[in-house]
Protein backbone atom coordinates (compact mmCIF):
# COMPACT_ATOMS: atom_id res chain seq x y z
CA UNK A 1 0.00 0.00 0.00
CA UNK A 2 0.84 3.74 -0.59
CA UNK A 3 -0.13 5.76 2.12
CA UNK A 4 -1.43 9.29 1.77
CA UNK A 5 -1.91 11.62 4.91
CA UNK A 6 -4.54 14.40 5.59
CA UNK A 7 -6.38 16.32 4.45
CA UNK A 8 -5.08 19.29 6.46
CA UNK A 9 -8.08 21.27 6.68
CA UNK A 10 -5.88 23.34 7.83
CA UNK A 11 -6.85 25.00 10.85
CA UNK A 12 -5.26 27.54 12.53
CA UNK A 13 -3.38 26.29 15.95
CA UNK A 14 -6.13 27.15 18.76
CA UNK A 15 -8.10 25.92 21.41
CA UNK A 16 -11.97 26.65 21.00
CA UNK A 17 -11.87 29.00 24.11
CA UNK A 18 -8.97 30.98 22.22
CA UNK A 19 -10.74 31.21 18.86
CA UNK A 20 -14.10 32.86 21.47
CA UNK A 21 -11.94 35.35 22.81
CA UNK A 22 -9.78 36.11 19.64
CA UNK A 23 -12.21 36.50 16.81
CA UNK A 24 -11.73 36.30 14.44
CA UNK A 25 -8.85 34.64 14.63
CA UNK A 26 -8.03 33.83 11.01
CA UNK A 27 -7.29 38.22 10.91
CA UNK A 28 -4.04 37.30 13.30
CA UNK A 29 -1.07 36.91 11.19
CA UNK A 30 0.87 34.92 14.70
CA UNK A 31 -1.58 32.49 14.11
CA UNK A 32 -1.01 31.69 10.29
CA UNK A 33 2.81 31.74 10.65
CA UNK A 34 2.23 29.51 13.52
CA UNK A 35 0.15 27.38 11.17
CA UNK A 36 3.11 27.11 8.62
CA UNK A 37 5.29 26.19 10.96
CA UNK A 38 3.77 22.97 12.67
CA UNK A 39 2.64 22.03 8.49
CA UNK A 40 6.19 21.76 8.04
CA UNK A 41 6.60 19.59 11.29
CA UNK A 42 3.78 17.31 10.37
CA UNK A 43 5.09 17.02 6.48
CA UNK A 44 9.16 16.01 7.68
CA UNK A 45 8.18 13.68 10.14
CA UNK A 46 5.41 11.86 7.10
CA UNK A 47 8.52 11.98 4.64
CA UNK A 48 10.89 10.79 6.55
CA UNK A 49 8.28 8.03 8.08
CA UNK A 50 7.85 6.59 3.96
CA UNK A 51 4.15 8.23 3.60
CA UNK A 52 3.71 8.80 -0.33
CA UNK A 53 1.59 12.31 -0.55
CA UNK A 54 0.55 14.91 2.09
CA UNK A 55 -2.57 16.39 1.08
CA UNK A 56 -4.65 19.41 1.90
CA UNK A 57 -8.64 19.98 1.73
CA UNK A 58 -9.90 23.40 -0.19
CA UNK A 59 -12.04 25.76 1.93
CA UNK A 60 -11.93 29.44 1.73
CA UNK A 61 -13.31 32.54 3.41
CA UNK A 62 -13.06 30.76 7.19
CA UNK A 63 -12.96 33.68 9.69
CA UNK A 64 -13.20 31.16 12.91
CA UNK A 65 -9.61 29.46 11.46
CA UNK A 66 -11.04 26.09 10.66
CA UNK A 67 -10.55 25.72 7.48
CA UNK A 68 -8.38 27.64 5.76
CA UNK A 69 -6.52 25.78 2.96
CA UNK A 70 -5.55 25.29 -0.06
CA UNK A 71 -3.60 26.84 -2.97
CA UNK A 72 -0.96 25.57 -4.98
CA UNK A 73 1.42 28.37 -3.45
CA UNK A 74 1.53 26.09 0.08
CA UNK A 75 2.50 23.22 -2.01
CA UNK A 76 5.26 24.71 -2.84
CA UNK A 77 5.75 25.90 0.39
CA UNK A 78 5.65 22.01 1.81
CA UNK A 79 7.89 20.16 -1.18
CA UNK A 80 10.44 23.22 -0.74
CA UNK A 81 10.85 22.01 2.95
CA UNK A 82 10.98 18.13 2.46
CA UNK A 83 12.79 15.70 0.33
CA UNK A 84 10.74 13.30 -1.14
CA UNK A 85 6.71 13.35 -0.70
CA UNK A 86 4.51 14.22 -2.57
CA UNK A 87 2.10 17.62 -2.10
CA UNK A 88 -1.07 18.21 -3.40
CA UNK A 89 -4.86 18.86 -2.46
CA UNK A 90 -7.44 16.88 -2.22
CA UNK A 91 -8.93 18.55 -3.61
CA UNK A 92 -9.40 21.45 -5.74
CA UNK A 93 -12.92 22.39 -5.61
CA UNK A 94 -13.33 22.37 -9.73
CA UNK A 95 -16.76 24.35 -9.96
CA UNK A 96 -14.64 27.09 -7.97
CA UNK A 97 -12.05 27.83 -10.58
CA UNK A 98 -11.24 29.00 -13.55
CA UNK A 99 -10.30 25.25 -15.30
CA UNK A 100 -6.92 26.78 -17.74
CA UNK A 101 -6.09 29.11 -14.66
CA UNK A 102 -5.37 25.89 -12.60
CA UNK A 103 -4.13 23.97 -15.92
CA UNK A 104 -1.40 26.13 -15.48
CA UNK A 105 -0.96 26.77 -12.07
CA UNK A 106 -0.77 22.95 -12.03
CA UNK A 107 1.95 22.10 -14.16
CA UNK A 108 4.21 24.98 -12.66
CA UNK A 109 3.56 23.50 -9.69
CA UNK A 110 4.48 19.86 -11.04
CA UNK A 111 7.29 21.69 -12.54
CA UNK A 112 9.02 23.45 -9.89
CA UNK A 113 8.75 20.36 -7.38
CA UNK A 114 9.81 18.01 -10.39
CA UNK A 115 6.70 15.55 -10.70
CA UNK A 116 6.12 15.72 -6.42
CA UNK A 117 2.69 16.63 -6.79
CA UNK A 118 -0.53 14.90 -6.86
CA UNK A 119 -4.02 16.44 -7.92
CA UNK A 120 -7.11 15.74 -5.99
CA UNK A 121 -10.77 17.37 -7.23
CA UNK A 122 -13.90 17.57 -5.71
CA UNK A 123 -17.09 19.79 -5.97
CA UNK A 124 -17.80 21.56 -2.89
CA UNK A 125 -20.35 21.42 -0.37
CA UNK A 126 -19.68 24.76 1.97
CA UNK A 127 -21.75 27.55 -0.06
CA UNK A 128 -20.04 30.32 2.06
CA UNK A 129 -16.88 30.42 -0.36
CA UNK A 130 -18.24 28.48 -3.40
CA UNK A 131 -21.31 29.99 -4.23
CA UNK A 132 -19.59 33.65 -4.36
CA UNK A 133 -16.53 31.90 -6.33
CA UNK A 134 -18.17 30.22 -8.75
CA UNK A 135 -21.28 33.33 -9.12
CA UNK A 136 -20.29 33.74 -13.00
CA UNK A 137 -21.06 30.35 -13.60
CA UNK A 138 -24.08 30.01 -11.58
CA UNK A 139 -23.10 26.69 -10.04
CA UNK A 140 -23.38 26.03 -6.09
CA UNK A 141 -22.23 24.04 -3.54
CA UNK A 142 -23.67 20.61 -3.24
CA UNK A 143 -25.65 18.53 -0.79
CA UNK A 144 -25.10 15.41 -3.68
CA UNK A 145 -29.15 14.83 -3.55
CA UNK A 146 -29.66 14.59 -7.65
CA UNK A 147 -31.17 17.58 -7.35
CA UNK A 148 -31.02 20.71 -9.80
CA UNK A 149 -28.57 22.46 -8.04
CA UNK A 150 -26.61 19.27 -7.63
CA UNK A 151 -26.95 18.41 -11.57
CA UNK A 152 -25.70 21.29 -12.66
CA UNK A 153 -22.88 21.42 -9.91
CA UNK A 154 -21.74 18.16 -11.70
CA UNK A 155 -22.14 19.28 -14.78
CA UNK A 156 -19.87 22.46 -13.86
CA UNK A 157 -16.63 19.36 -12.57
CA UNK A 158 -17.11 17.21 -15.21
CA UNK A 159 -16.79 20.27 -18.15
CA UNK A 160 -13.61 21.27 -16.24
CA UNK A 161 -12.11 17.92 -15.88
CA UNK A 162 -11.83 17.57 -19.20
CA UNK A 163 -10.37 21.01 -20.10
CA UNK A 164 -7.39 19.88 -17.38
CA UNK A 165 -7.27 16.86 -19.34
CA UNK A 166 -6.93 18.71 -22.79
CA UNK A 167 -4.73 21.34 -21.12
CA UNK A 168 -2.36 19.09 -19.94
CA UNK A 169 -1.99 17.52 -22.94
CA UNK A 170 0.83 17.67 -25.32
CA UNK A 171 -1.99 18.49 -28.21
CA UNK A 172 -3.17 21.87 -28.62
CA UNK A 173 -7.29 22.02 -28.50
CA UNK A 174 -10.56 23.84 -28.86
CA UNK A 175 -13.39 23.92 -26.45
CA UNK A 176 -16.53 24.75 -26.24
CA UNK A 177 -19.04 23.44 -23.38
CA UNK A 178 -21.92 24.34 -21.39
CA UNK A 179 -19.40 27.03 -19.43
CA UNK A 180 -16.31 27.69 -20.71
CA UNK A 181 -15.06 27.84 -24.65
CA UNK A 182 -11.57 27.90 -26.22
CA UNK A 183 -9.84 30.02 -28.05
CA UNK A 184 -12.11 32.79 -26.85
CA UNK A 185 -14.32 33.66 -29.38
CA UNK A 186 -14.88 29.93 -30.09
CA UNK A 187 -16.50 30.37 -33.18
CA UNK A 188 -14.17 33.70 -35.08
CA UNK A 189 -11.00 32.59 -32.81
CA UNK A 190 -8.74 35.15 -30.87
CA UNK A 191 -7.24 37.94 -32.70
CA UNK A 192 -3.43 38.30 -32.76
CA UNK A 193 -1.49 40.66 -34.08
CA UNK A 194 2.01 38.51 -33.31
CA UNK A 195 0.46 35.77 -35.58
CA UNK A 196 3.70 36.06 -38.30
CA UNK A 197 5.79 34.86 -35.29
CA UNK A 198 3.43 32.55 -33.60
CA UNK A 199 3.41 30.80 -37.07
CA UNK A 200 6.90 30.42 -37.49
CA UNK A 201 7.89 29.34 -33.97
CA UNK A 202 4.55 28.65 -32.12
CA UNK A 203 2.51 25.23 -31.96
CA UNK A 204 1.78 24.68 -35.55
CA UNK A 205 -1.88 25.21 -36.41
CA UNK A 206 -2.31 27.70 -33.16
CA UNK A 207 -2.93 30.57 -35.44
CA UNK A 208 -4.63 30.52 -38.82
CA UNK A 209 -5.59 33.80 -40.75
CA UNK A 210 -3.78 35.96 -37.72
CA UNK A 211 -6.47 34.41 -35.24
CA UNK A 212 -6.06 32.18 -32.77
CA UNK A 213 -7.83 28.66 -32.83
CA UNK A 214 -6.09 26.59 -30.62
CA UNK A 215 -4.95 26.95 -27.12
CA UNK A 216 -1.02 25.35 -25.86
CA UNK A 217 -1.23 25.48 -22.31
CA UNK A 218 2.87 25.97 -21.48
CA UNK A 219 4.41 24.33 -19.33
CA UNK A 220 3.09 20.90 -19.33
CA UNK A 221 3.28 18.87 -16.39
CA UNK A 222 7.02 17.10 -15.12
CA UNK A 223 4.82 14.07 -14.72
CA UNK A 224 3.36 12.73 -17.63
CA UNK A 225 0.89 12.85 -19.01
CA UNK A 226 -0.28 14.80 -15.59
CA UNK A 227 0.40 14.20 -11.77
CA UNK A 228 -1.77 11.43 -10.19
CA UNK A 229 -5.31 12.10 -10.36
CA UNK A 230 -7.80 11.75 -6.68
CA UNK A 231 -11.47 12.57 -6.07
CA UNK A 232 -12.01 13.89 -2.92
CA UNK A 233 -14.62 12.06 -0.50
CA UNK A 234 -16.33 9.63 -2.77
CA UNK A 235 -19.50 8.03 -1.09
CA UNK A 236 -21.27 7.79 -3.98
CA UNK A 237 -21.73 4.71 -6.67
CA UNK A 238 -22.01 7.61 -9.40
CA UNK A 239 -18.83 9.46 -8.43
CA UNK A 240 -17.10 5.67 -7.60
CA UNK A 241 -18.25 4.97 -11.73
CA UNK A 242 -17.16 8.11 -13.10
CA UNK A 243 -13.64 7.72 -10.88
CA UNK A 244 -13.08 4.11 -12.71
CA UNK A 245 -13.84 5.10 -16.08
CA UNK A 246 -11.97 8.34 -16.09
CA UNK A 247 -8.77 6.74 -14.27
CA UNK A 248 -9.48 8.47 -10.99
CA UNK A 249 -8.09 7.32 -7.52
CA UNK A 250 -11.33 7.69 -5.56
CA UNK A 251 -10.81 8.71 -1.38
CA UNK A 252 -13.64 6.30 0.01
CA UNK A 253 -14.76 7.27 3.38
CA UNK A 254 -17.63 5.22 3.52
CA UNK A 255 -16.77 3.27 7.15
CA UNK A 256 -17.89 0.22 6.98
CA UNK A 257 -15.74 -2.63 5.49
CA UNK A 258 -18.40 -4.32 3.19
CA UNK A 259 -19.24 -1.17 1.69
CA UNK A 260 -15.94 -0.66 1.01
CA UNK A 261 -15.65 -3.79 -0.83
CA UNK A 262 -18.53 -3.67 -2.67
CA UNK A 263 -17.18 0.00 -4.05
CA UNK A 264 -14.37 -1.63 -4.68
CA UNK A 265 -15.85 -4.08 -6.74
CA UNK A 266 -17.97 -1.62 -8.24
CA UNK A 267 -14.41 0.54 -9.26
CA UNK A 268 -13.17 -2.73 -10.91
CA UNK A 269 -16.27 -3.67 -12.79
CA UNK A 270 -16.30 -0.44 -14.45
CA UNK A 271 -12.47 0.14 -14.68
CA UNK A 272 -12.68 -3.14 -16.55
CA UNK A 273 -15.78 -1.97 -18.75
CA UNK A 274 -13.58 1.03 -19.66
CA UNK A 275 -10.65 -0.67 -21.04
CA UNK A 276 -8.55 -1.03 -17.46
CA UNK A 277 -8.12 -4.56 -16.31
CA UNK A 278 -7.63 -4.32 -12.33
CA UNK A 279 -6.94 -6.54 -9.59
CA UNK A 280 -9.23 -6.14 -6.44
CA UNK A 281 -8.41 -2.51 -4.72
CA UNK A 282 -6.08 -1.17 -7.01
CA UNK A 283 -7.08 2.15 -7.85
CA UNK A 284 -8.62 3.12 -4.60
CA UNK A 285 -7.73 4.94 -1.29
CA UNK A 286 -10.16 4.15 1.74
CA UNK A 287 -9.50 6.65 4.34
CA UNK A 288 -9.96 6.51 8.20
CA UNK A 289 -8.60 8.36 11.23
CA UNK A 290 -6.21 6.25 13.25
CA UNK A 291 -6.11 6.70 17.31
CA UNK A 292 -3.41 4.74 18.85
CA UNK A 293 -2.79 4.19 23.01
CA UNK A 294 -3.01 1.70 25.23
CA UNK A 295 -6.15 0.78 25.46
CA UNK A 296 -9.36 2.39 23.36
CA UNK A 297 -10.41 4.27 26.09
CA UNK A 298 -7.19 6.10 26.21
CA UNK A 299 -7.09 6.43 22.69
CA UNK A 300 -10.71 7.58 22.24
CA UNK A 301 -9.55 10.51 24.68
CA UNK A 302 -6.70 11.58 21.89
CA UNK A 303 -9.39 11.43 19.07
CA UNK A 304 -11.27 13.87 21.82
CA UNK A 305 -8.83 16.37 21.35
CA UNK A 306 -8.93 16.57 17.31
CA UNK A 307 -11.23 16.46 14.64
CA UNK A 308 -13.13 13.34 15.83
CA UNK A 309 -14.15 15.39 18.93
CA UNK A 310 -13.73 19.06 17.62
CA UNK A 311 -14.41 19.04 13.92
CA UNK A 312 -16.94 16.42 13.71
CA UNK A 313 -19.26 17.44 16.59
CA UNK A 314 -18.78 21.54 16.75
CA UNK A 315 -18.83 21.92 12.63
CA UNK A 316 -18.91 19.21 10.30
CA UNK A 317 -22.01 17.49 11.98
CA UNK A 318 -24.29 20.77 10.80
CA UNK A 319 -23.56 19.42 7.02
CA UNK A 320 -25.14 16.08 7.96
CA UNK A 321 -21.77 14.09 7.80
CA UNK A 322 -22.95 11.68 10.68
CA UNK A 323 -25.92 10.48 8.69
CA UNK A 324 -22.98 8.30 7.52
CA UNK A 325 -22.34 7.10 11.21
CA UNK A 326 -25.60 5.12 11.87
CA UNK A 327 -26.21 2.49 14.41
CA UNK A 328 -28.52 -0.60 14.65
CA UNK A 329 -31.49 0.96 16.55
CA UNK A 330 -31.16 4.44 15.25
CA UNK A 331 -33.82 3.69 12.32
CA UNK A 332 -36.32 3.64 15.07
CA UNK A 333 -36.06 6.65 17.03
CA UNK A 334 -34.47 8.79 14.08
CA UNK A 335 -36.15 7.95 10.17
CA UNK A 336 -33.25 8.40 7.97
CA UNK A 337 -33.99 10.90 5.29
CA UNK A 338 -36.39 12.27 7.64
CA UNK A 339 -34.63 13.26 10.52
CA UNK A 340 -31.02 13.75 11.23
CA UNK A 341 -29.08 12.46 14.29
CA UNK A 342 -29.59 14.85 17.41
CA UNK A 343 -26.18 16.68 18.46
CA UNK A 344 -26.87 14.92 21.59
CA UNK A 345 -25.30 11.69 19.16
CA UNK A 346 -22.78 13.27 17.48
CA UNK A 347 -19.68 11.75 20.26
CA UNK A 348 -16.14 9.90 19.46
CA UNK A 349 -17.48 6.70 20.56
CA UNK A 350 -20.47 6.76 18.09
CA UNK A 351 -17.54 7.48 15.53
CA UNK A 352 -15.70 4.50 16.67
CA UNK A 353 -18.77 1.96 16.91
CA UNK A 354 -19.61 3.11 13.60
CA UNK A 355 -16.14 2.04 12.65
CA UNK A 356 -15.98 5.90 11.17
CA UNK A 357 -12.51 5.73 13.66
CA UNK A 358 -10.08 3.48 14.73
CA UNK A 359 -9.28 3.98 18.46
CA UNK A 360 -7.09 1.24 20.38
CA UNK A 361 -3.56 -0.62 20.74
CA UNK A 362 -0.91 -1.46 18.43
CA UNK A 363 -2.41 -4.76 18.42
CA UNK A 364 -5.45 -3.51 17.83
CA UNK A 365 -5.24 -1.31 14.78
CA UNK A 366 -2.71 -3.86 13.49
CA UNK A 367 -6.36 -6.19 13.06
CA UNK A 368 -7.87 -3.31 11.36
CA UNK A 369 -5.93 -2.90 8.93
CA UNK A 370 -5.46 -6.55 8.53
CA UNK A 371 -8.94 -6.66 7.91
CA UNK A 372 -8.95 -3.92 5.11
CA UNK A 373 -6.18 -5.91 3.18
CA UNK A 374 -7.57 -9.13 3.31
CA UNK A 375 -10.97 -7.77 1.90
CA UNK A 376 -10.09 -5.16 -0.41
CA UNK A 377 -6.03 -4.53 -0.04
CA UNK A 378 -6.10 -1.20 -1.32
CA UNK A 379 -3.30 0.50 -3.58
CA UNK A 380 -3.78 3.59 -1.37
CA UNK A 381 -4.70 4.21 2.33
CA UNK A 382 -5.43 7.55 3.65
CA UNK A 383 -4.25 7.83 7.04
CA UNK A 384 -6.65 10.98 7.79
CA UNK A 385 -5.39 11.81 11.25
CA UNK A 386 -3.67 15.14 9.43
CA UNK A 387 -7.01 16.56 9.77
CA UNK A 388 -6.38 16.83 13.63
CA UNK A 389 -3.16 19.68 12.70
CA UNK A 390 -4.34 22.99 14.60
CA UNK A 391 -7.21 21.01 16.73
CA UNK A 392 -5.21 18.60 18.48
CA UNK A 393 -1.88 19.41 20.58
CA UNK A 394 0.89 19.92 18.08
CA UNK A 395 2.93 17.46 20.15
CA UNK A 396 0.43 14.94 20.38
CA UNK A 397 -0.62 14.91 16.44
CA UNK A 398 3.10 14.56 15.74
CA UNK A 399 3.54 11.17 18.54
CA UNK A 400 0.27 9.98 17.18
CA UNK A 401 2.14 10.42 13.56
CA UNK A 402 5.38 8.33 14.31
CA UNK A 403 2.85 5.51 16.14
CA UNK A 404 1.34 4.93 13.10
CA UNK A 405 4.19 5.52 11.08
CA UNK A 406 6.73 3.43 13.12
CA UNK A 407 4.13 0.76 14.39
CA UNK A 408 1.61 0.12 12.04
CA UNK A 409 2.84 1.64 8.11
CA UNK A 410 5.82 -0.90 7.58
CA UNK A 411 4.22 -3.88 7.53
CA UNK A 412 1.38 -2.82 4.41
CA UNK A 413 3.90 -1.01 2.50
Amino acid sequence: MKFLMGPLLPALPATLEERAAERPIAHRTERWQRMFKEIVEVARIADDLGFEAITVAEHHLASEGLEVGSVPSLFLYIAMHTRNIKVGPVGYVLPGWNPLRLAVETAWLDQLTQGRTIVGMARGYQARWLNSMAQQLHIQSTASDQGEIDQANRRAFEEHFRILKLAWGEDGFSFKGDFWEYPYPYDSGTPWPAAPFTEKYGMPGEVVDGRVRKISVVPKPYQKPHPPLFQAFSASDSTIVWCAREGVVPVIVIPGIKDVRRLAELYRKEAAAAGRELRLGEGIAPAKSIYIAQDTAQALKIAEMGSAGVWYHDFGGYFGFWEAFRLPGDEEKWPAGKVRLPRSEWTVERLHKADGIVAGSVAEVRRKMDELVDNVNPEYFNYNDGGDLGLMPIETLKQQIRLFGEQILPHYR
